[in-house]
């Protein structure tokens, strides 16, 4: 093989491999995030309108009825893990090769209370602070403790106030509760 011929193919190889590790390196990374009662998802299986669920509300138990694989215990579950049980559940069963997906529509709620202007429940979004939460709930009283604010983390099952920061993530079924401040 002629030196040009064998430059020209390393030059290939490194060429691909790197597009292959920049790709590699943008992958999106899956959803942490796990279902629970009071979220609104929607199932839907691509060609099969007989198999969509739209906006289904998570009942208490954290459950969700689907066609074929009857009641399925949802809570605790990433979307992607909803997404292989239900693909899973109908894959030979019922269809060849079933195309899931599911989106949450709407998170549970999260509540803010203590030493805020509104205390109460609230619609979840992405990306929420500890600061942004205060802000919903309409800012902090004349006597809040700017450092003395707890959460309760919805998945905390001894259910143990945390101390957190104004930067701190709040998460849907979160409890925040600001103190009242002394001075």
């Amino acid at each position: 093989m002629a030196p040009m011929a064998q430059i020209a193919r390393l030059v290939l190889f490194f060429l691909l491999f790197s597009v292959s590790e920049a790709s590699f390196a943008q992958a999106p990374q899956l959803s942490i995030y796990k279902l629970g009662s009071g979220d609104t998802i929607s199932i839907r299986v691509l060609g099969e309108d007989d198999l969509k669920r739209e906006r289904v509300r998570l009942s208490d138990a954290g459950t969700v009825s689907f066609p074929v694989l009857g009641e399925i215990k949802v809570k605790g579950m990433t979307v992607g893990g909803l997404e292989e049980y239900v693909t899973k559940g109908l894959k030979g069963r019922y269809l060849i090769n079933p195309q899931v997906t599911v989106s949450i529509e709407e998170y549970r709620n999260f509540f803010v209370n203590g030493q805020v202007e509104k205390p109460g429940g609230y619609p979840f979004s992405p990306g929420l602070t500890v600061r942004k939460a205060i802000s919903i709930a309409g800012g902090f009283k004349e006597r809040a403790s700017r450092e003395k604010i707890n959460v309760i983390r919805d998945d905390d099952a001894t259910q143990t106030a945390k101390r957190v920061d104004m930067n701190a993530t709040i998460l849907p079924g979160d409890i925040l509760t600001v103190e009242e401040s002394f001075f």
